[in-house]
């Protein structure tokens, strides 16, 4: 028999309450609740007991939206098949609220890496795949019950990067950003890569292209965020920016640029990542952090807040989301509490 508890990690002290339905995601101030996940399902195992997740995730009635942070496979021994892909965005279907979702480096930049069992792909291929089976409708959420969200794709300028979406609940706005692991796509691919591989951008085109689009896509957040006196802003993307396991240089000119427009905002700014697999709270844009020297010229900003999520394959009957409740009646605007699903 299953085993499905939670598990609360409480903050300042109070407990949540769990109301008797779902509440509705407020655009004009006041709370909404997300829970965020990230880095699953990893491994056979894990794929076979992600439905019982979802259907985990579903029962927790204060949820406005779901959102994943990428890495919905493992990053080896897990082939970057059309049939897993399949797999999984039919189990994304079951989610009953809107779900976003960003992708990540195991779903297209590592699927190059035979010796991993990744299945030898194209990672440019991949990501369109990724892109044609995750947003199908650009600027519609998946999930049973969609949203209409913002995407870049509307932009012509940037019209591949439909994955590349915002919306604003509680007076905050929200950005995902296409920034995966393996140094944001600057790690070789190899030199081996299927026949067809030159129908594709190449490994240097795509970095190029997809870094401008997201360094557009940042401002643009910020800029909205200070047109509308948004109270906050969150950022979600897949990549550890921070995570010493892999090379980071990839990453400098992103963190400057975050760094200096949330200065500039001055109101809470949150950034969501997965990639590294264990849950931490830190302030990487404030001196004194551990994280502040990391990447070179780092700006001071202590208004940002990182949030890492742990991934799937930490405990291997075990998933964890955490409950973001974003309040701006509060001070901090950002509270959360780790979940946990035991199977």
């Amino acid at each position: 028999m299953s085993r499905k508890r939670f598990l609360y990690l409480l903050l300042a002290g109070s407990v949540l309450v769990l109301a008797a339905a779902p509440a509705t995601a407020s655009a004009d101030g006041g709370p909404t609740v997300l829970a965020v996940m990230g880095d699953m399902p990893y491994g056979s195992a894990k794929v076979a007991a992600f439905p019982g997740f979802v259907s985990f995730v579903n029962a927790d009635p204060t949820l406005n939206l779901e959102l994943h942070l990428g890495d919905i496979k493992s990053g080896s021994n897990s082939p970057c098949t059309n049939a897993y892909f399949d797999q999984i965005r039919d189990d994304f279907a079951g989610f009953q609220r809107p779900l976003v979702y960003t992708p990540g480096d195991n779903e297209w930049t590592d699927c190059h890496v035979a010796i991993k069992n990744n299945g030898l792909f194209t990672p440019t291929e991949r990501l369109q795949r990724v892109r044609s089976e995750f947003f199908p409708v650009p600027g519609q959420t998946l999930g049973a019950v969609t949203r209409q969200v913002s995407t870049q794709a509307a932009n012509p300028d940037f019209a591949g990067y439909v994955e590349n979406v915002m919306w604003t609940d509680s007076n905050v706005v929200f950005a995902t950003l296409n920034v995966p692991g393996s140094n944001d796509d600057l790690d070789p691919w190899g030199t081996t890569l299927p026949a067809d591989a030159s129908s594709y951008p190449t490994q240097a085109e795509e970095v190029k292209s997809r870094d401008q689009a997201n360094h557009v896509w940042l401002s643009s957040t910020f800029e909205h965020a200070t047109a509308t006196n948004a109270a906050g802003v969150v950022i979600a993307i897949q990549a550890d920016m921070w995570d010493a396991s892999g090379h980071l240089f990839g990453y400098d000119d992103l963190v400057k640029r975050l760094g200096n427009l949330a200065r500039d905002f001055g109101k809470p700014v949150l950034l969501l990542e997965g990639d590294s697999h264990i849950f931490r709270v830190d302030h990487p844009f404030t001196p004194g952090d551990p994280l502040y020297s990391v990447h070179a010229k780092t700006p001071v900003a202590p208004n940002v807040t990182r949030l890492v999520v742990e991934g799937s394959n930490t405990v291997s009957t075990r998933f964890e989301y955490v409950r973001l409740t974003v309040d701006p009646s509060t001070a901090g605007i950002f509270s959360w509490e780790r979940v946990d699903y035991s199977f």
